[in-house]
């Protein structure tokens, strides 16, 4: 959530800094500012809506300097305004802030009380006043900075400038994420490295705690307990960062057409690209003494989870147990030293999964992540990080990264097999030979789009939407509604097909439309009675089946998409592929905003 880029360089920053901000914008925001120094005297920029106002703006009103600082915000506290966008100055000093200061409302009456008054309704402006207040009563930039950071209680990453202070800018870090660059007499801050890749290669990630002062020669950072530190410097790959759409109309388009390439990727890093297939997992994952899989995950991921627990339980013979990250903590699970707890985000900065971690890091044997991002936080805090290798992924609504959570997990899932003795060699290279061949199935799948923009024209006239599936489909049926409400806004919900009978058969009319996931699997039979039900009161039932279902169910469906056959096991990571393709397809027909849906931002950093 938000995005912060900041400069020190050689050039007029302004257009640096809104760049900057583009490659942000995947990340969802509502409005959008920067604030430069030249020659000594500080001025800011702000607009609200898309990057595209503020550029205009900057045509009319433009900013020089060689100094910036710049922010996408996601509203948070107050609306969004010109005056609550970011930057938010208070006298000589301009704050950019990403996360929630929570004990905002304390400290501002404590500021007004001696005449401090917050003009807008944010809590960053607050910080700003605390530094001006500072400095008033005498304090230099650093130490009014380094007194105010121990004022501050919550989450956040923030980028400070200082009139008359061309060459110095500060910035924290605490609970969100925020990276140091280093050029040629030039230095660069960002909320993420994309925003930071057209510019330099070369990435310090601030650690818990942190803050930094930073010229052009170079960062001093200091730790939480402002002593010293030294930071590792990476080398990012810069491929790896391009955001470019490669002829697409849109990113989720583009990602959800490269799932056979990143998958087959994943699948020779995991598995060998030679004709015998093995598992080539890191040492340190070993099941061999735990007796329970812990996952957490918020939103797709947590529906990757939901899939996976099938997997352990099923191959593996393990307990999983599976929570969403932001109740996790708050109902304080029970936890051992045989407990493996397993975190999946593909940002690995989202801050209730990150938050989960922290609070079992000493409670169980091992914290795994599977991970995107293998320089994010959770990675970092991690004891073991497997990462999906899916590239990266700008379209908010997940797609290639959840395909690829999925093969991860069920990789895993297999390695606790095999480590505790509960899967033959024969059967072992049997099951890594069936996810081989998913990137070949999807291709055939992704044949299937314009047959599925044709369904969506008409799912796009419906206020509400079911989808039902059995087994490893039901996760797939809470994924597929999910995809569709992020992106059409369309009301659906997922529900397993045995339990429509429980209250959900009562919204079922002609004008409902129900998507059965329905793979020839042993519980089709007991799925397609659940489907006869729906068709029994009018019904409007679209079957996703491979050639054999079809033609066992397919009669009296209102319209039928055939899929490959597919090892049952793993059909949930073929199947994700047609509910992608609904609901994007769906979207377009009501011609949302595919790729930034409202309200919704990619990286989720506050609590």
């Amino acid at each position: 959530m938000c995005g912060i880029v900041g400069v020190l360089g050689n050039h007029e920053v302004a257009p640096l800094l809104v760049e900057g901000l583009k490659r942000l914008e995947y990340r969802g925001y509502d409005s959008a500012g920067i604030a430069t120094i030249n020659n000594g005297v500080l001025d800011r920029r702000r607009a609200v809506g898309k990057l595209v106002n503020l550029s205009d703006l900057l045509v009319h009103e433009p900013l020089a300097g060689k100094s910036g600082i710049g922010h996408t915000r996601w509203a948070t506290h107050g609306a969004a305004t010109v005056l609550n966008a970011h930057p938010h100055r208070a006298g000589s000093v301009a704050v950019v802030h990403n996360g929630i200061i929570e004990n905002f409302r304390a400290l501002r009456e404590e500021l007004a009380a001696d005449g401090y008054i917050q003009e807008s309704e944010t809590d960053t402006e607050t910080v700003a006043l605390l530094l001006k207040r500072a400095m008033d009563g005498g304090s230099a930039p650093v130490e009014a900075t380094r007194a105010t950071l121990k004022r501050l209680d919550g989450a956040f990453a923030l980028c400070i400038l200082f009139e008359g202070e061309d060459d110095l800018m500060i910035c924290a870090r605490k609970g969100s994420p925020l990276a140091i660059g280093r050029g040629d007499g030039e230095m660069f801050v960002g909320s993420d490295a994309i925003a930071l890749a057209p510019m330099t290669d070369r990435i310090t990630y601030l650690e818990e705690g942190d803050w930094a002062v930073i010229t052009r020669k170079g960062a001093e950072i200091f730790d939480a307990e402002d002593r010293r530190a030294n930071r590792a410097e990476t080398v990012i790959q810069v491929g790896a960062t391009r955001v470019e759409k490669g002829g697409y109309k849109h990113f989720m388009a583009k990602e959800i057409a490269e799932q056979p390439v990143v998958l087959a990727d994943a699948l020779r890093h995991y598995t060998g690209s030679g004709a015998n297939p093995a598992l080539n997992l890191p040492e340190g994952l070993d099941f061999s003494q735990i007796d329970r899989v812990v996952m957490v995950a918020c939103g797709t991921a947590s529906y990757a989870t939901h899939v996976a627990k099938y997997w352990f339980e099923q191959i593996a013979g393990i307990p999983a147990e599976i929570d969403v990250a932001s109740e996790f903590r708050y109902r304080e699970p029970v936890l051992s030293d045989r407990s493996m707890a397993l975190f999946v985000s593909q940002s690995g900065e989202t801050a209730d999964t990150l938050a989960a971690l922290r609070h079992v890091k000493e409670r169980v044997a091992k914290v795994v992540s599977v991970v995107n991002v293998p320089t994010s936080s959770i990675a970092r805090e991690s004891d073991l990080a497997l990462p999906i290798l899916a590239g990266a992924e700008i379209g908010v609504a997940s797609t290639k990264a959840f395909s690829c959570q999925l093969l991860v997990l069920a990789l895993m899932a297999l390695k606790a097999a095999a480590d505790r003795g509960r899967i033959s060699a024969a059967d072992l290279a049997a099951h890594i030979a069936g996810l081989r061949n998913l990137p070949g199935l999807m291709n055939a799948a992704l044949s299937h789009s314009e047959q599925i923009a044709d369904i969506a024209n008409e799912l796009a006239k419906a206020t509400d939407i079911l989808f039902l599936g059995r087994g490893p489909m039901f996760p797939m049926a809470l994924e597929g509604a999910l995809k569709l409400k992020e992106i059409s806004y369309i009301h659906a919900e997922g529900y397993a097909s045995g339990e429509l009978k429980h209250g959900p058969i009562a919204l079922i009319d002609e004008k409902v439309p129900v998507i059965v996931l329905a793979p020839s699997d042993p519980l089709f039979d007991k799925t397609v009675s659940n489907m006869q039900e729906v068709m029994a009161r009018h019904g409007k039932v679209l079957l996703v089946s491979d050639a054999r279902g079809v033609h066992e169910a397919g009669e009296g469906t209102w319209a039928q998409l055939t899929l490959p056959e597919v090892d049952p096991v793993w059909a949930p990571i073929l199947y994700a592929v047609p509910v992608q393709l609904l609901a994007y397809h769906t979207a377009i027909a009501k011609g949302t905003d595919v790729d930034q849906p409202r309200n919704l931002a990619k990286s989720v950093t506050v609590e």
